[in-house]
């Protein structure tokens, strides 16, 4: 109660007579453009309970939400945090183990949620990029869910806009390029592989021999994004890759041990040297949600994905 009785603005008077306000908190001077000491204390004594008011009904409002949750005026954005991620599992849980450690969210992770204000999560937006900004709203929403925010931080429309960078779908001259400039046969099949199929860079690197069923040309796993199996019609391509892969085990051993960063890294390498620009592993993925990435050198399209 001693932060919220202090008063913000002081009062001073200048040699010709007019009466100025200090403002304690940021330092400011400002004019009350009133030389009649009476009207300036009745400015100054506004300014003050202006400034007051919001913070004793914050109190206010944190007595009563702390008898239903007695952690809400200690829980703070790392803890947010930790308990999204013990919801996540696989690639989704490490990518959010990743984003956690943002360098642009170091100020508000020991910040207890009560205490924050717009101008905190303003200036995270500021130092971080794109990724902050995503996870950021995501922290922000799953704390108002919860109800251990009482209030948003910041309205829907004064988010920054969320600008991703240009994103498109490998060509099929590209994808030869890459693969005609590929020395390493188990990168070069595994190109292949993703062009053919279109799945995620992941799921295609750790297939193993058990999921591939010949007879009825189908190619069967657990997706490591959302954990629902995926069930793909493979053609004669496919096939004839298949007879260059190992029998037993994992189809890629190598790639299938790597973290996909390291393999995205591996991939950005060959395109450097061959000069291309402005894609990714998950292009491969672009290819087949555009109808005319479909060409006529693939030997079936995937019943589900």
């Amino acid at each position: 109660m001693n932060e919220i009785m202090n008063a913000k603005y002081r009062m001073y008077r200048r040699q010709r007579g007019v009466f100025y306000v200090f403002d304690r908190h940021t330092g400011k001077r400002e004019s009350l453009q009133s030389a009649d000491e009476n009207e300036a204390r009745r400015l100054l004594h506004a300014r003050n309970e202006a400034h007051q008011q919001p913070l004793i009904n914050r109190q206010i409002a944190r007595a009563y939400l702390a008898v239903g949750d007695p952690q809400i005026t200690r829980r703070t954005w790392a803890d947010v945090t930790a308990e999204i991620i013990k919801l996540k599992t696989g690639v989704t849980q490490t990518r959010w183990q990743v984003a956690s450690k943002d360098h642009a969210f170091q100020a508000l992770r020991d910040l207890p949620i009560f205490a924050t204000q717009a101008e905190h999560f303003l200036r995270a937006l500021e130092r971080g990029g794109v990724s902050t900004n995503v996870y950021l709203r995501r922290i922000h929403n799953f704390a108002l869910d919860m109800g251990w925010l009482p209030w948003p931080i910041l309205p829907k429309k004064r988010w920054p806009v969320v600008r991703f960078k240009e994103k498109r779908a490998i060509t099929h001259a590209e994808h030869q390029a890459i693969v005609a400039g590929e020395a390493n046969g188990e990168r070069r099949a595994f190109y292949q592989l993703l062009w053919e199929t279109g799945g995620s860079q992941s799921d295609i690197a750790t297939l193993t021999c058990e999921s591939v069923n010949r007879q009825e040309r189908v190619l069967a796993y657990s997706r490591h994004k959302t954990g629902t199996m995926s069930r793909l019609h493979f053609g004669e391509n496919v096939e004839r890759l298949l007879d260059q892969l190992p029998q037993t085990g994992p189809l890629f051993p190598r790639l299938a041990k790597m973290h996909e960063k390291h393999r995205a890294q591996e991939f950005r390498e060959r395109c450097i040297v061959v000069g291309i620009e402005g894609i990714s592993l998950h292009s491969y993925r672009y290819a087949w949600a555009e109808p005319r990435g479909w060409p006529a050198t693939r030997s079936g399209l995937p019943k589900k994905r």
